[in-house]
């Protein structure tokens, strides 16, 4: 599984690795031009190629592409940002190897990047800067990039589009791209938006660099595949029965009673033993009625007080696996009803799961919740949205962080749980660092309840003894492929119903590496 994250820092450290064990970087540069133009060459019939490259190896690269795709006959002309003469390194030579070809048919090798004017029907070859860049482009570069776009030229990007910050997935100029060729592994620009947008369909090559030398420079990023996690995925005893797949709890009884019942469906499909949503006798009606494989269970009363005990009484069944609260869950955002549930559930030592309500109320205070992390002997998995994470993570080295995994990173280390920063770059961090990037989730997920399905995903299968972090990434990777079987049209109620698909393709993959 080739699913390691690597940032700048980590991929110089992979290059510099894999030149010292004695491969010349001039072997890895043609490597690297030769994918890019194979990829070009595979997605577009012949025309007019306009190689943009840059003054480093980015540009060396581009160099390269434009020999491969000359000898193929495509009609190649290079612009650079400096002279041939000014490069130095594995650059200079794969520029003299194109300039040695340009002198035998006795044309020019180069011309100057201000005479670039992509034209509709070509194509662009940026190699101008790759995810190194720490600036903004320059305003001519930037110009140049606008007027390829304005005109609907394709752009195929070397690593990363020029202007795309390669640790953070920031623009700082750059363009849409058709088509982005990297190398080794993915960077985190690749997955974080807006930068995924800006990146086009993404190929990743294999230009020599060794598996175990990425290993050796310590990635703790991955993209969310299920090789990340498919060992720890749970498994089913034929001697066993409902409780040896784990009992799920849900806590409702809110006016948004949906909320609840999708969290709890989707427990269920993901094969929890057992799910039960805990409810206020008053509420009691309106979920059994809809309800029938999941248990309802009510409670008498209709103070905090009685709440609290209702659901303490509940908890002293030591069948119960796990917990989720927050989905339409009663109490709402006073802190005396479900501050005081939340820290009931947080107290008995389950894993728990906390979404919606059940972050906001501790938005005055998050202290206190993380204290009560701090003092809980079993995972905590927090799944906030943007909002929600903006308003409980107020630490400002969870503000000073440059990217969303790492604002992810840093709100894991301060609070002791697994977060799951939901979006369409969905990333889950554990407290010790790791943290997986989701890309595999449709614009269809961009609807009311999804967010509660996600959460249910994640408690059933913490219900089934699978880790948090785990637990976590899996849900979320399953959460996308089944918006992605259900296709257009697609509202929160279809989600759990399409959970038994998402599970065959998931076994389907795990068969096909076995």
């Amino acid at each position: 599984m080739n699913a390691e994250v690597l940032t700048t820092t980590q991929m110089a450290s992979a290059d510099a690795a894999t030149i010292a064990r004695g491969t010349p970087g001039i072997v890895l540069m043609r490597a690297a031009g030769q994918a890019v133009a194979r990829a070009l060459m595979q997605r577009w019939s012949p025309r007019p190629v306009s190689v943009l490259c840059g003054p480093g190896n980015n540009g060396g690269d581009g160099w390269v592409a434009a020999g491969v795709l000359h000898r193929q006959g495509w009609p190649v002309r290079v612009h650079a940002m400096v002279p041939p003469d000014a490069l130095r390194g594995d650059a200079a030579e794969a520029a003299r190897e194109w300039l040695a070809v340009a002198a035998q048919e006795g044309r020019p090798g180069w011309h100057p990047l201000d005479e670039a004017n992509p034209q509709p029907g070509e194509l662009v070859l940026d190699a101008l800067f790759g995810a190194g860049l720490s600036r903004p482009l320059d305003e001519p570069v930037r110009e140049l990039l606008e007027r390829a776009a304005l005109r609907h030229v394709p752009i195929v990007a070397v690593d990363v589009p020029s202007g795309l910050a390669g640790d953070t997935g920031r623009p700082q100029g750059a363009v849409p791209c058709a088509l982005t060729v990297t190398f080794c592994r993915l960077k985190p620009a690749h997955l974080l938006m807006p930068g995924r947008a800006l990146c086009g369909e993404v190929v990743l090559a294999d230009i020599g660099i060794p598996d175990e030398v990425v290993r050796e420079v310590g990635s703790r990023a991955w993209e969310n595949q299920p090789g990340l996690w498919s060992d720890t995925w749970p498994s089913v005893d034929v001697a066993g029965h409902k409780y040896h797949r784990g009992h799920a709890l849900v806590w409702g009884g809110g006016v948004m009673t949906g909320a609840a019942r999708l969290a709890a469906r989707a427990a269920a499909r993901v094969g929890a033993g057992l799910t039960t949503v805990c409810v206020p006798q008053s509420a009691w009606g309106v979920y059994a009625a809809s309800l029938t494989s999941i248990m309802v269970h009510p409670v008498g009363g209709e103070g905090a007080a009685q709440w609290q005990a209702g659901l303490s009484s509940l908890l002293a069944d030591d069948r119960l696996s796990a917990a989720l609260i927050g989905p339409g869950a009663l109490g709402g955002t006073q802190p005396g009803g479900l501050r005081a549930l939340v820290l009931t559930l947080l107290a008995s030592g389950r894993p728990v799961v906390l979404d919606a309500d059940a972050l906001t109320v501790f938005t005055e205070d998050p202290s206190l919740l993380f204290a009560a992390i701090a003092g809980h002997s079993r995972p905590v998995v927090l799944t906030p949205h943007d909002g929600e994470f903006n308003r409980l993570m107020r630490d400002p080295r969870i503000a000073a962080a440059p990217s969303k995994l790492e604002r992810a990173r840093e709100a894991a280390r301060l609070s002791g749980a697994v977060v799951l920063l939901k979006g369409a770059d969905t990333v889950v961090a554990a407290p010790d660092g790791r943290a997986s990037l989701n890309r595999n989730a449709p614009s269809e997920l961009a609807t009311a309840g999804a967010g509660d399905v996600l959460a249910g995903l994640v408690l059933g299968l913490l219900a089934q003894g699978m880790p948090a972090w785990q637990a976590a990434s899996a849900a979320v990777w399953l959460h996308g492929e089944a918006a992605r079987a259900f296709g257009p049209g697609l509202i929160a109620d279809d989600l759990p119903e399409q959970v038994p698909s998402a599970l065959r393709r998931l076994r389907s993959l795990h068969q096909a590496k076995a």
